[in-house]
């Protein structure tokens, strides 16, 4: 079987990865993150298979994975070449930056006893809040930060334009006064 440059990327990486170790795994609009616990294993903060509903577009707990959509979903201890298919994972522990990471004993420890369903909520309680909460004690997702700091650019952006446009006409208007 042929790899990939994906594949062989990802098998480099793997190799390097120590326990505790944040994983990123870019896709097309976001990315996914467990946190690396050793055997080539990831833990991560994953869909409910089957779950769902329209409900869930009025609840405040969005989840959707190819277009269902879900408010619940599942920690997962899965195979790293799994949750890594389709994408260059990176070894991502940028936030240690601003937080002290736990030891590797204790993550592994809080992330088995967190296999299981959980709540999900892609603003407040998602993939990469659950990876940093496994290795920092704190939820924290830069995403979700970085996205809310882009609506509100562009809030800004817009209600300055529509500004700038009703200053215009009115100076206009009173030109052909």
């Amino acid at each position: 079987m042929a790899s990939t440059y994906e594949d062989l990327h990802n098998a480099a990486l793997l190799r390097e990865l120590e326990v505790g170790d944040l994983v990123e795994f870019p896709r097309a609009l976001y990315s996914h993150w467990g946190v690396y616990i050793g055997n080539q294993h990831i833990v991560h903060l994953t869909g409910v298979d089957g779950a769902g509903s329209m409900d869930a577009l009025t609840s405040g707990s969005l989840f959707s994975v190819c277009g269902v959509t879900f408010d619940k979903a599942w920690v997962k201890i899965e195979d790293f070449f799994k949750v890594a298919k389709g994408c260059q994972a990176k070894r991502n522990n940028g936030k240690d930056h601003v937080c002290r990471p736990l030891h590797p004993h204790e993550i592994v420890k809080r992330a088995k006893k967190m296999v299981g369903e959980i709540g999900y909520n892609v603003l407040w309680y998602n993939c990469e809040h659950f990876a940093a909460f496994l290795r920092y004690d704190r939820k924290w997702s830069e995403q979700v930060d970085k996205a809310a700091e882009t609506a509100v650019w562009g809030g800004a952006l817009v209600a300055g334009i529509g500004t700038a446009i009703g200053l215009f006409a009115s100076t206009s208007k009173n030109k052909n006064k």
